[in-house]
């Protein structure tokens, strides 16, 4: 009996989902403005999130160097350069 009540609950609940979503009209569409805007955030997360992983393997890095200092142990220093990206260079106006 508790079997029939949860199903007819669980189907209670998937049908009324369906129900409200079918109600919700469609997005509007993007001005070029907008989608302007929308590519720049996505940019600066992007730059955002490249910075703090940056900022991350940093930290890391040199917690490991100091934990083998710590220990006595002799490290061998990094082979690579600084993982902080470049400053992105600025394009010039396209002339028409």
């Amino acid at each position: 009996m508790k079997t029939i009540r949860a199903l007819a609950a669980f189907a209670l609940v998937v049908g009324s989902f369906g129900f409200a979503l079918a109600k919700l009209p469609s997005a509007p569409p993007l001005t070029d403005a907008q989608k302007e805007e929308a590519k720049a955030k996505a940019a600066a997360a992007a730059a955002l999130a490249a910075q703090q992983q940056a900022a991350a393997e940093d930290r890391v890095a040199a917690r490991y160097f100091a934990d083998m200092k710590a220990k006595g142990k002799q490290a061998a220093p990094p082979q690579m350069a600084p993982a902080t990206p470049p400053a992105p260079a600025k394009a010039a106006p396209a002339k028409k």
